[in-house]
């Protein structure tokens, strides 16, 4: 092949289209709104129409290609069905925002549009639902801004990774240290409750004082609307005219809402303040307890080989499990981050291990000092 040759772009072109042709169907399938799920399997439709496209380029240079969707994208559609389709939609939407120029140089993709497609599917999907098909929080989670589940897939796997690499470090500090059998497996074990708490306690704290800061808009607002309603409604009036509206539209929609207190403010708080009154950030006991559990299963990682067995056999076993769970780590995250799983896997491994390199070299040292 030279280095003009199409056929290798091609293939890429075509293996990302079916890809994401996979993992709209996947969310398609998931969707309990049938409107949603409509406008996922329309661009699913217009994901397969796109490998069609380039499956026909390499036709006429005489190759047959059919792929199967990616590791990636099969995990990405795995999870929709089984956490739904809010669960991966931000890690869709940023691979799409990545991979919106990806055609801009490639004259026969121009030709036939394509650029323009991967560059507007927020316009795509309120066109495949119709215009007023949809409400504002669907749309906004069809295009990955969400707040309900927004970034679970990054916090879940960010979750483990901090408690596999801060335990990980602690207990190889420990270890260069000269220390025994049991100081090792206390410690670690100190270390994944504590790490736990204080991670279960950060979350819940943060959470609250968010639901805290947002209800006390909510009632700022709420009291203006009772004490100011002009003034709120001329606030509306100029929200919606930023949108595009014209002046007596956005005056005719701005005193309708207002006619009725509760959409008013529901309104207001949406539009002006940006808060979805409904979940307010989400369950602060929810996230303390999944940020408990997540810190938990990767603190685990490193302690669990020396409740079996001891000295150097133990050490090179919480090593090595404990390099298999970055590398796997690494791998989920490439899942949001779009960079390939291998890449993703030697990075976290190779930080990892350098941060225990480290704390064991800083424990020999204090070990030494100390004897």
């Amino acid at each position: 092949m030279t280095a003009s040759d199409p056929v290798p772009r091609y293939r890429a072109n075509l293996r990302g289209e079916i890809d994401g042709a996979a993992v709209y169907e996947a969310l398609a399938s998931s969707e309990t709104d049938p409107k949603l799920a409509e406008v996922f399997a329309r661009l699913g439709a217009i994901e397969r129409a796109h490998g069609d496209f380039w499956q026909k380029r390499l036709a006429e240079n005489g190759v047959s290609y059919t792929p199967k969707p990616s590791l990636r994208a099969r995990i990405l559609g795995a999870l929709a069905r089984r956490f739904g389709p809010a669960f991966v939609l931000p890690a869709l939407a940023a691979g799409e925002t990545r991979d919106s120029a990806a055609y801009d140089d490639q004259p026969d993709a121009r030709a036939a549009g394509l650029p323009a497609d991967e560059r507007s599917h927020a316009r795509l999907m309120r066109a495949a639902a119709g215009q007023e098909g949809l409400p504002g929080p669907a749309l906004a989670l069809l295009e990955g801004r969400h707040r309900g589940g927004g970034n679970t897939l990054r916090a879940a796997v960010l979750g483990a990774n901090d408690g596999l690499v801060s335990n990980l470090s602690l207990v190889m500090g420990v270890a260069g240290a000269a220390s025994n059998q049991q100081a090792l497996l206390l410690t670690g074990l100190a270390g994944l409750v504590a790490g736990a708490c204080s991670m279960a306690m950060g979350e819940w704290l943060s959470v609250t004082s968010s639901r805290e800061l947002y209800s006390s808009q909510i009632e700022t607002e709420a009291e203006e609307l009772r004490e100011v309603p002009e003034e709120e409604k001329e606030e509306l009036i100029l929200i919606y005219q930023a949108k595009g509206i014209a002046e007596p539209q956005a005056r005719a929609l701005a005193e309708r809402l207002l006619n009725d207190q509760s959409t008013a403010l529901d309104t207001l708080a949406r539009e002006e303040l940006g808060i979805d009154p409904d979940e307010l950030g989400g369950s602060a006991w929810t996230a303390a307890g999944w940020s408990f559990v997540l810190f938990s299963a990767g603190a685990i990682v490193p302690v669990a080989p020396f409740l079996a067995l001891s000295g150097q056999p133990a050490l090179i076993t919480s090593l090595a499990a404990s390099g298999a769970a970055l590398a796997a780590i690494g791998a989920g995250t490439s899942l949001f981050t779009g960079r390939s799983a291998l890449f993703s896997a030697v990075r976290q491994l190779m930080i990892g291990l350098a941060a225990a390199g480290v704390t064991y070299g800083a424990g020999a040292l204090v070990g030494a000092s100390i004897g």
